[in-house]
């Protein structure tokens, strides 16, 4: 995730993204998508994957920056 994340900010690409219902996504959204990520086998309510996916940029901001973060230390 650091590194498509890394790539898409360098390109200066807009970066969306959609979070699903407990069915997922309409196949004419996924058709659009350049990249899927799923965070989970799951279904989550939308209040924790919001926090789980910041916590998931978060985390690949860090690495990306060389923060120490994504280690526990």
């Amino acid at each position: 995730m650091a590194d498509k994340l890394a790539d898409g900010m360098q390109q200066g690409d807009d970066i969306a993204l959609v979070i699903g219902g407990a069915d997922g996504v309409s196949p004419a959204v996924l058709a659009k998508a350049d990249a899927k990520l799923s965070l989970s086998a799951l279904t989550l309510p939308h209040p924790l994957v919001r926090v789980v996916l910041m916590e998931q940029l978060y985390r690949a901001m860090s690495i990306n920056n060389n923060h120490p973060y994504h280690r526990g230390n």
